[in-house]
């Protein structure tokens, strides 16, 4: 099922009296349950992509819908709250807040996505998700005693904790070495399947593509 589409994006940026066009006119369409792969050479606009179909940045031009609502037209608070309740992010780092357990990660962002769990609930959600990505036996370590996958496992995890309907990954594995990225990969593969969520993925490693349902190549701000 087809649960978000962009047509026709364009994103131009403007330096004095110098624009540059950075995305010019991308088609693309998200698939519930299906991993999407935008790939290609330093500048191309995949990371322009992603941060503008995840609302953190305005298009130019063009239009998004999001199962079936066109978030061009919205507001920054209405954009502010798909965020907080149907999208996730995982970027290349896992950002994690160095004095809060692998719990309380999760619990702050169950917190701050608006959920509205009582504590049971959010226990019983939280104890869940580390299940699935092996991470129960370490729920009150911090962030400092932990590997880079795991730590890349918890951001996973705490993307996810809320059910988003979109998993926005950006170089998810790029910092990882190719063990640890295999593993974040099939995790994301996994919950992406089990979960039923939509996944868009920047990443420059070939070897992440294997992971993908859908290759989208970017070359000069077009996508191929």
């Amino acid at each position: 099922m087809t649960i978000f589409t962009i047509s026709e994006l364009r994103k131009t940026f403007t330096t004095g009296e110098v624009a540059e066009e950075i995305l010019k006119g991308i088609d693309l369409t998200l698939q519930q349950g299906e991993i999407t792969a935008l790939v290609g050479a330093s500048g191309s606009g995949k990371s322009t992509l992603l941060t503008i179909a995840a609302g953190l940045q305005p298009a130019s031009d063009g239009k998004i819908l999001f199962n079936g609502r066109n978030m061009t037209d919205m507001s920054q608070e209405q954009i502010r709250k798909i965020r907080a309740s149907d999208f996730g992010f995982v970027f290349q780092s896992a950002h994690l807040v160095p004095f809060l357990t692998v719990e309380e990660q999760l619990t702050l962002m169950l917190e701050v996505s608006e959920t509205k769990l009582k504590k049971e609930q959010q226990k019983m959600e939280i104890a869940e998700i580390l299940k699935l990505i092996g991470m129960e036996h370490r729920k009150s370590a911090y962030p400092a005693s932990l590997s880079g996958g795991e730590r890349q496992r918890v951001a996973i995890a705490r993307a996810i904790i809320h059910k988003p309907k979109i998993l926005f990954a950006d170089e998810p594995t790029a910092s990882l070495d190719s063990k640890r990225s295999k593993d974040v990969m099939e995790l994301i593969r996994n919950l992406t399947k089990t979960m039923n969520i939509t996944t868009l993925m920047v990443t420059h490693d070939e070897e992440m593509l294997s992971y993908a349902d859908h290759i989208i190549t970017m070359k000069d701000g077009l996508a191929e």
